[in-house]
C-alpha cells in the first residue's frame, strides 16, 4: 500500500472508493484526488486528509490512476493526461462501455490498462466490481485493481468481452432491485399497509433473501420452492408474474442494457 493512487474526477463512486481504501489501510497521504470544481477537491482534502491536485500533477506523480469521470468526458481527460503519463503507469477505468483499447490508443505504447465496472453499493462497502485486463496489463496490475476495489466489496475477473453483459447484470443491477422494491411498496399500500410498514417489510425480506442466496449454497429455484406451498399464496403470486411475462421482461431489459453498453463503446451517445 506504499504506492500512490490518484482518483480522477472524484464523484460519489470515486469518494466511496477513496474512503474504502482509507478504511482498508491506505495512508491518506498516498492518495490523490482531482475534481472538476476546486471546492469539491478542497472538500475531499478536508474530509479525508488526502492530497487535492490537478489532473496533470496526478499523472506525473501517482503510480496508479483511477479514472472515474463520465464516459462522455473520458476522451477530453485522456487528451489532457496523455503528454504526462509514462508507459509504466497503471490506468484503471471505471467508465461504462469504454474498452481498454480506447485508452491504449491514446496513451504511450505499452501502458497497462485495467477496466473495472463497479456499482453503487460501493457506497456501503457491498459493491460488485468486475475486472478485465487490457493488452498490456499483467497479473500484478490485476492484483492491484483487486486490492483497491476489494476495499468496497467483492471483485470478479472476467474477459473484457463479457464486460457489457456484466454492466447490464451488475453495474445496472441495483436499479432493478430498487425498481422492484418500489413496485412492491406500491402494492403493499394498495393492499392496505402504510408506506413505512410496507417498506420495512420488503427491505428486510430482500436482505434476508440476499443473505440466503449468498450463504446457503442452494440454487435460487430450490430456495423459491421452499417458500412455495401447494395451492398456497406464493404459487398464486408466481403464476401472475409468469402470466404477465415478468421473466421475459427481465431478460429483455438486461439485453437492452447490454446493447446500450455496446453503443457507448462504439461512441454512440444518444
Amino acid at each position: 500500500m506504499s504506492q500512490k493512487v490518484a482518483v480522477l474526477g472524484t464523484g460519489k463512486i470515486g469518494e466511496a472508493l477513496l474512503s474504502g481504501m482509507i478504511r482498508a489501510g491506505w495512508a491518506p497521504t498516498d492518495l490523490l484526488v482531482t475534481a472538476r470544481r476546486p471546492e469539491r477537491a478542497e472538500e475531499l482534502r478536508a474530509r479525508y486528509g488526502v492530497n487535492a491536485v490537478t489532473n496533470t500533477e496526478a499523472a506525473k506523480t501517482a503510480d496508479t490512476l483511477i479514472l472515474t469521470v463520465k464516459p462522455q468526458d473520458m476522451g477530453t481527460l485522456l487528451d489532457e493526461l496523455a503528454p504526462h503519463v509514462p508507459a509504466d503507469r497503471l490506468i484503471i477505468s471505471g467508465a461504462a462501455g469504454i474498452p481498454t483499447s480506447f485508452f491504449e490508443e491514446r496513451l504511450a505504447a505499452g501502458t497497462p490498462v485495467v477496466r473495472v465496472m463497479t456499482n453503487t453499493p460501493a457506497l456501503v462497502d457491498e459493491a460488485m466490481s468486475v475486472i478485465s485486463p487490457g493488452s498490456h496489463a499483467t497479473s500484478a496490475h490485476l492484483a492491484t485493481a483487486e486490492e483497491i476495489f476489494g476495499a468496497v466489496g467483492k471483485t470478479l475477473q472476467v474477459p473484457e468481452s463479457q464486460q457489457d453483459a456484466c454492466t447490464a447484470l451488475s453495474g445496472s443491477g441495483p436499479a432493478y432491485f430498487f425498481y422492484l422494491v418500489e413496485a412492491m411498496t406500491d402494492a403493499g399500500i394498495l393492499l392496505g399497509l402504510p408506506r413505512d410498514k410496507a417498506h420495512d417489510l420488503i427491505v428486510q425480506s430482500a436482505i434476508g433473501a440476499a443473505v440466503m442466496l449468498r450463504d446457503s449454497g442452494e440454487h435460487p429455484v430450490k430456495l423459491r420452492e421452499n417458500v412455495t406451498s401447494p395451492a398456497g399464496t406464493t404459487i398464486n403470486a408466481i403464476r401472475e408474474l409468469e402470466n404477465h411475462g415478468v421473466r421475459a421482461a427481465l431478460i429483455a431489459a438486461l439485453e437492452a442494457a447490454r446493447d446500450r453498453s455496446r453503443e457507448l463503446a462504439s461512441g454512440k451517445k444518444d
